[in-house]
C-alpha cells in the first residue's frame, strides 16, 4: 500500500511549509490526484487520518480534486476523456495520442485558520 508512504510525504510537505504551533491551525491540504496516478484515494485519506491522529495535524483533512484521464490525438487533434489507461482516440481510432492529464499527484495548497478565520 504505497498510499501510506504518499501520506507521509504529504505530512513532510506540510511540515516544510508550516512551522511549530501553526501546525495545529492547519485545516486542510488540497491535492490534485489523477485517475491514472495509481493512487487509491480512499486509502490515501485513511492513511493520512491514521498518521496524523496523534499529532498537531489531527484536525486537518485532505481535500482531493480528482483529475480525469484525458488524451490528445496527434492525428485528428481532438482531446478526449477516456477510460483509465485507454490511449486509442475514440474519434478516429488512432493510437498516435499523448496523455494530457490524469497522472497528477500534487499538493496545491495548505489551508490554515488564523484567529478563527480560514486563510490559504
Amino acid at each position: 500500500m504505497h498510499e501510506l508512504s504518499i501520506a507521509y510525504g504529504i505530512v513532510d510537505i506540510v511540515r516544510q511549509y508550516v512551522k511549530g504551533p501553526e501546525l495545529e491551525r492547519v485545516r486542510s491540504v488540497r491535492l490534485k490526484v489523477g485517475e491514472h496516478s495509481g493512487v487509491v484515494v480512499d486509502s490515501l485519506e485513511f492513511s493520512y487520518t491514521a498518521i496524523t491522529a496523534d499529532t498537531e495535524l489531527k484536525e486537518s483533512r485532505l481535500e482531493i480534486e480528482r483529475i480525469p484521464f484525458v488524451i490528445e490525438c496527434r492525428s485528428c487533434r481532438k482531446r478526449s476523456e477516456t477510460e483509465r489507461g485507454v490511449v486509442v482516440c475514440p474519434d478516429c481510432g488512432s493510437t498516435e495520442t499523448t496523455v494530457v492529464s490524469g497522472t497528477e499527484l500534487q499538493v496545491l495548497d495548505i489551508e490554515i485558520s488564523e484567529n478563527g478565520s480560514e486563510v490559504q
